[in-house]
């Protein structure tokens, strides 16, 4: 089979009629395995970058535009350069690849016109991150492989989903799509912006199962959430969710209204998990990894309500199976997908169980995805056609 730069340059040619120049970038999609609605909340979390990616083919163009061709939808969007700092949002998926562009210029960085091509391996839609993929690959092309610190490359994609896209996402999925590491999760600490690498251990695979569902809700349900977790703080007298414990919240609970004590219960617990879980991994405790995925996922279902009936119904099945040591749902919520933890020797027969079950149940065969972690952001050599 031919690699993915081979791919995108006889893509290239087909769409812009010249491939000569091209060159080629790829960025990770991620799977968090724990840590979720911490980011935004200055917390903890523990994603692995995957070998699902998204790349970006680039050359220049003498026109004084930047075109941008996705080979998944077979859709283009262009712009003038020029005309970059004063667009304004078209609602679609162009506005990830302009939001981008426009961020470059407001650092400073040079955008010059150029052809950019990009194919997903990332499945939309799905909680693996597949907008931040796109981001970190796209910020890449653009800069034409200029040096670009690693934490800036993150901030400045992050600032285009948030400034431009109009998503408030915290910093996890485009810091770990550039810091990603071969072998392992990385624990990243939200507020200080610093990571260390989590070696995971032997014995066990990671399966990320995909609900092909995401309800409409998500969105607005994401916001009301930030907003929720900022008014939890302020009640609380602190700069963030981060900056209580556990204890501190029971002792304290009584000044939050009801819907803002949960939603911090579950932010507070989960910083917690965090840590919990780099022990167990430490330790090699697949048993407490695994019923560390299940805590986590109750407090999403019940006390941060952002779960689904195909999440559920996902993670309850799994929890059934044998060699099924945790599940959880992973990303934002209300679709998406499910994390699961499974035993080396089960792992073969998992995806099979857990699709048909899942298509007796809702008529779709939901996709399957083996998790192997993997390195972060880079350009594609140029042997690797």
């Amino acid at each position: 089979m031919a690699g993915p730069a081979t791919f995108l340059g006889n893509a290239f040619l087909r769409v812009f009629g010249a491939a000569a120049s091209m060159r080629v970038y790829r960025a990770p999609g991620r799977v968090n395995l724990i840590g979720e609605h911490t980011d935004y909340n200055l917390g903890f979390v523990l994603p692995m970058a995957l070998e699902l990616a998204c790349y970006t083919g680039a050359a220049p163009r003498p026109d004084g535009r930047l075109r941008v061709f996705s080979e998944n939808l077979g859709e283009a969007r262009e712009w003038a350069v020029a005309e970059l700092p004063g667009l304004q949002p078209a609602g679609d998926w162009g506005d990830y690849v302009a939001g981008v562009a426009r961020e470059l210029l407001a650092a400073g960085c040079e955008v010059r016109p150029q052809n950019l091509l990009v194919w997903s391996t990332v499945p939309v839609g799905s909680g693996l991150s597949s907008s931040a993929a796109l981001e970190v690959s796209v910020a890449l092309a653009l800069a034409e492989g200029r040096a670009m610190d690693g934490l800036d490359l993150a901030r400045l994609c992050r600032r285009a989903e948030n400034n431009f896209v109009g998503a408030p996402c915290g910093i996890m999925d485009q810091y770990v799509s550039v810091f990603g590491r071969e072998n392992a999760a990385i624990r990243i600490d939200c507020r200080s912006l610093e990571h260390q690498p989590v070696a995971l251990p032997p014995g066990m695979a990671i399966m990320a199962v995909n609900t092909l569902v995401k309800h409409e809700i998500g969105q607005s349900a994401y916001r009301q959430r930030v907003e929720e977790c900022k008014a939890a703080a302020e009640a609380l007298g602190v700069q963030s969710l981060r900056d209580v414990t556990s204890a501190e919240l029971e002792q304290f609970g009584d000044a939050l209204p009801v819907v803002p004590l949960r939603r911090a219960l579950h932010v507070v617990t989960e910083n917690e998990r965090v840590g919990e879980f780099m022990t167990a991994c430490a330790r090699e405790d697949l048993a407490a990894m695994g019923k560390l995925f299940v805590a986590s996922h109750r407090s999403l279902q019940r006390d941060y309500e952002v779960s689904c009936e195909e999440l559920d119904f996902l993670v309850d099945t799994a929890l059934e199976l044998p060699g099924v040591l945790g599940a959880r749902m992973t990303g934002g919520g209300f679709g998406g997908c499910t994390v699961n933890l499974v035993r080396q020797e089960t792992a073969a027969v998992f995806g099979p169980i857990i699709s048909r079950a899942y298509q007796q149940r809702f008529g779709l065969a939901p996709q399957v995805y083996p998790c192997r972690a993997a390195a972060g952001a880079s350009e594609v050599p140029l042997s690797a056609r």
